[in-house]
């Protein structure tokens, strides 16, 4: 079973040594490691999930009082990986999602539970460049699938209170999609 886990700080510095260490402490692969707005840092891994703890335990504790979030999701379903490495085929149904969120963390953790709630497409999963250290995931599929996504997304956060805003576009004009991806 593969496991992603994500760790996100608010030093750059404390992040890419809590991403070293991540990667030194268990074999698991680096999916990204990278500064984000506003002077966030955020450290992606997959693997086997024991490995995934362990070294995702490891980072948080390298972290300490930068940590803002730290996310392991066992049993990820693979969309989140293609989302996140923004090599997604553009292919929508007739609707789009959105799901904005306060924490990078977050918005990885919502996407994972919208694209298991229902039949949708995880078009992309934009961490917190450029984006005042919000981030947000694009869903495409047909309205009432997408709606079903975005509702299992908000009862995933609970009461965190971590998702800004949420939107279901019926029959997205392809100019604007475009501007999406």
């Amino acid at each position: 079973m593969e496991a992603l886990g994500m760790i996100e700080l608010v030093s750059i510095a404390k992040g890419i040594e809590a991403g070293d260490a991540i990667v030194k402490t268990a074999e698991v692969k680096l999916i990204s490691a990278m500064a984000s707005c506003p002077g966030k840092y955020v450290v992606l891994v997959r693997g086997r999930v024991a490995a995934v703890r362990s070294a995702i335990e490891v980072g948080a504790k390298t972290a300490g009082k930068t940590l803002v979030n730290h996310i392991i999701i066992p049993n990820v379903h693979d969309q989140v990986f293609t989302a996140l490495s923004q090599t997604t085929e553009v292919e929508p149904g007739d609707s789009v999602g959105v799901i904005e969120t306060y924490s990078l963390a977050t918005s990885v953790l919502v996407a994972d539970a919208a694209v298991k709630a229902a039949s949708v497409e995880i078009l992309e999963i934009r961490l917190g460049r450029g984006l005042g250290g919000k981030a947000f995931v694009v869903l495409s599929g047909d309205v009432s699938s997408v709606r079903a996504a975005v509702d299992a997304a908000v009862n995933a956060n609970g009461e965190e209170g971590m998702i800004a805003h949420t939107a279901v576009i019926p029959r997205i004009n392809k100019d604007m999609l475009r501007t999406l991806l």
